[in-house]
């Protein structure tokens, strides 16, 4: 008990000396946050024979927390009404996002040699962004009111909902039981499940309003989190992202009157798992396993990292949105995270060394690498976009 109230107290202190950092320095705490898991998790404290956090259940636990409370946020920003209304233009997008960055994954991987399968892991590593450290960033840096918020939030939830069936579709390839009936029935069960929870949210309104009509602010956080982390928690279980579920809920709450008290109350708490993910995710990071792929690694960032860029800009046009605020989108996509881990623990259900020890390899040195690219890049996006826009023009 004691050695692990230990390991908690390490991970908080972690983040808050990186947070102390972060502030003196002038630079992203997410980041920070990842290094802090690196320098502090099993594989440099743990290695060197210090006591560190180990990548276990409780961090697990708390990273999870997480994902759903900014995710939860995120909904909170981006009504269905709302969503709706901007349908095509998010399908558009979310297409354009698509059609570009899947399919150069997948290209990368067959030239490499690999299978098709394989391909198809790797092409889901790259392609889809990070919906908890892009909306973190949209806080942080103070866009999320900003016009280019929307393409934004609208292709992440576009990939959120592209990556429920797709991790259902690769789940049943990897493991290789389950048929084209398996397949279809686990597909089947995540949509049905999302196009629930949907119409529970499009036509819920009044019942979430009462379900949050109480007085005691302790109450009122509980409910919240009564609702939205078994819900979180329900999608998992049936294989579906717990974000995906998150975002919705969050979108529930959002038509009621309880939306400012919500992030008035909740924002403390979502600021401390949120610092707790990203801990998590550097838990998981060897930088000994990542060298071996560096190679690999290398060739995807110098071509996907620009392809993000491109996709979120044209994204950005088809809302409308100028040139400045079209790259910033495509900036923000940058980032992967999440989801990319997910597939990469996917993979090792598989068999084959590419399966089991490249692509998780790859992966949580993908995760790191772009999460510290993306963050730094939505940061200093205003710089990088009148030296990027003016050569572009110039040409």
């Amino acid at each position: 008990m004691a050695a692990g109230l230990a390991e908690i107290g390490l991970l908080f202190f972690g983040v808050a000396v990186a947070g102390v950092v972060a502030a003196r320095i002038g630079l992203s705490v997410i980041p920070l946050y990842l290094v802090a898991g690196v320098v502090l998790g099993p594989n440099v404290a743990g290695a060197a024979g210090f006591f560190h956090v180990p990548n276990g259940e409780v961090a697990t636990i708390f990273g999870e927390l997480g994902i759903v409370l900014l995710l939860f946020f995120l909904g909170l920003e981006f009504s269905i009404t709302r969503l709706l209304s901007a349908r095509r233009q998010i399908s558009a997008a979310g297409a354009v996002d698509m059609a570009i960055n899947l399919p150069l994954g997948i290209a990368l991987g067959l030239v490499l040699g690999w299978t098709f399968v394989e391909a198809l892991l790797l092409g889901g590593i790259v392609y889809i962004s990070s919906s908890a450290i892009i909306t973190k960033s949209l806080i942080d840096l103070g866009w999320i009111a900003n016009p280019e918020s929307e393409p934004i939030l609208g292709t992440l939830v576009f990939e959120d909902l592209v990556v429920a069936v797709y991790l259902a579709v690769v789940a049943s390839l990897v493991v290789g039981g389950d048929g084209l009936v398996g397949t279809a029935m686990n597909v089947g069960v995540a949509l049905g499940f999302l196009v629930v929870l949907v119409l529970a949210v499009y036509y819920g309104g009044q019942l979430f309003e009462r379900v949050l009509k109480v007085d005691a602010e302790e109450l009122f956080v509980l409910r919240v989190l009564g609702i939205a982390v078994p819900v979180a928690a329900l999608a998992l279980s049936l294989g579906v992202s717990e974000a995906v579920a998150a975002f919705f809920v969050g979108m529930g709450f959002s038509t009621t009157h309880h939306r400012e008290r919500i992030e008035s109350l909740l924002t403390p708490i979502r600021d401390v798992f949120a610092a707790a993910f990203f801990f998590w995710i550097g838990l998981g990071t060897d930088p000994s396993v990542v060298v071996q792929v560096a190679g690999l690694l290398a060739i995807a960032v110098v071509l996907t990292a620009p392809a993000k860029v491109i996709s979120g800009y044209y994204g950005g046009r088809l809302f409308d949105l100028d040139q400045r605020r079209s790259f910033r989108t495509g900036v923000a996509m940058v980032t992967r995270g999440e989801f990319s881990l997910i597939i990469a623990a996917t993979a090792v259900q598989g068999t084959g060394e590419v399966m089991t020890q490249v692509i998780p390899a790859f992966a949580v040195g993908y995760v790191l690498v772009m999460s510290l690219l993306g963050s730094v890049l939505m940061q200093y996006s205003d710089r990088l976009e009148g030296l990027v826009l003016r050569r572009g023009t110039s040409a």
